[in-house]
C-alpha cells in the first residue's frame, strides 16, 4: 500500500485557508498481479546550458548514464547561437518588455547602418576580450595556428564574449540581431540589446531570446512538446548515441565552432525546445 496526503475541503470555521491534508491508503498498481514487464524505476535527468523561464530554445537534456557527457561539453569552447528580438524606444528596470518603465526616448533618427556600426563595434571588442582570456602569446606560433583552427579560446570561466554578433532583420522600432557568444546568461543579452539602445543615442528593450544552437545542438535536433514521450525520446536517444564518444575525447582545445562532422553526427542527449 502507499501513503499519500489528499487535500480534502472543510468548512472556514474548521481551517481559515478552507483546506486540510488527511493520510488515505492507496493501492499501488504496480503490485498488481495482471501488471506485467518490468516495475519502474527512477531515471536522472541532466541539464545542460540553462535557460531563464524568460527565454526559449534548445535545451538539451542528458538521460541515465548520458549525463556524464554534460561534464565534457561544459569543458569545450563550444559556442551558443541566439536570435534576439529588440525594440527601439522604450528601457526597463530588467532590460525586458514586461519590466517596469523607467524611460522612453525618440528612435527616429537610427538607421540600419548605424545600428550595424555599434554591432561592428562590440564585436571588436569581445574580439579583444576574446584574445585576452584565451591565455596564449599573441605574438606566437601557437597562437597563429589556433587562430588558423579556429581554437582560440578562454582558458576556462570568463565574462560573457560575443564571438559574433549581426542584424538579421531591422524595421524600426523592432529588430533582431543573431548573435554568437560563450558563457552567457539569458540576462546578459538583455543588457546588450540595452546598452545598443544607449549607444545609438535612444533605448531599447529585448522582447525576446530564443537560443537556436547549443554546441552541436540545433534547432533540427529538438524534440518539441508534441514528442515528450517515451518512444520519441528512446528513438532521439538511439539517434543521437555516437556523439556520446566524441564528447569523450574532446577537450579545452576543442573549437569554438562546431565541425561539419560533429554537427552531422547525433549526441546521446535528447534535447527540447521550450515553447
Amino acid at each position: 500500500m502507499e501513503v499519500r496526503f489528499l487535500a480534502l475541503p472543510v468548512s472556514e470555521a474548521e481551517a481559515p485557508k478552507g483546506l486540510t491534508l488527511s493520510a488515505a491508503s492507496m493501492p499501488v498498481l504496480s503490485k498488481h498481479p495482471l501488471v506485467t514487464g518490468p516495475e519502474f524505476q527512477s531515471i536522472k535527468v541532466g541539464v545542460g546550458h540553462r535557460l531563464d523561464a524568460s527565454s526559449s530554445g534548445v535545451l538539451v537534456l542528458a538521460v541515465g548514464n548520458g549525463s556524464k557527457a554534460l561534464n565534457n561539453l561544459y569543458n569545450t569552447r563550444v559556442t551558443r547561437d541566439y536570435t534576439l528580438e529588440g525594440e527601439f524606444g522604450t528601457a526597463t528596470d530588467d532590460f525586458s518588455h514586461t519590466g517596469r518603465i523607467v524611460e522612453r526616448s525618440t528612435y527616429g533618427h537610427i538607421t540600419k547602418d548605424k545600428l550595424e556600426r555599434v554591432l561592428a563595434m562590440l564585436q571588436g571588442a569581445n574580439q579583444k576580450a576574446l584574445l585576452l582570456y584565451s591565455n596564449v602569446d599573441m605574438r606566437s606560433q601557437e597562437a597563429y595556428e589556433m587562430a588558423v583552427r579556429g581554437l582560440l579560446g578562454p582558458d576556462g570561466k570568463s565574462l560573457p564574449i560575443l564571438t559574433g554578433l549581426c542584424c538579421i532583420h531591422f524595421e524600426p522600432p523592432n529588430f533582431t540581431l543573431e548573435v554568437q557568444c560563450i558563457n552567457e546568461t539569458q540576462k546578459y543579452l538583455r543588457k546588450v540589446v540595452h546598452e545598443i539602445g544607449l549607444e545609438l543615442r535612444s533605448t531599447a528593450l529585448c522582447r525576446g531570446v530564443r537560443r537556436t544552437r547549443d554546441g552541436p545542438f540545433t534547432l533540427q535536433d529538438a524534440l518539441t512538446r508534441d514528442h515528450w514521450a517515451a518512444s520519441d525520446v528512446i528513438q532521439a536517444i538511439g539517434k543521437k548515441a555516437p556523439l556520446k564518444k566524441n564528447l569523450k575525447t574532446q577537450t579545452k582545445d576543442s573549437p569554438l565552432q562546431p565541425s561539419e562532422e560533429s554537427t552531422t553526427v547525433k549526441p546521446n542527449e535528447t534535447m527540447r525546445e521550450q515553447q
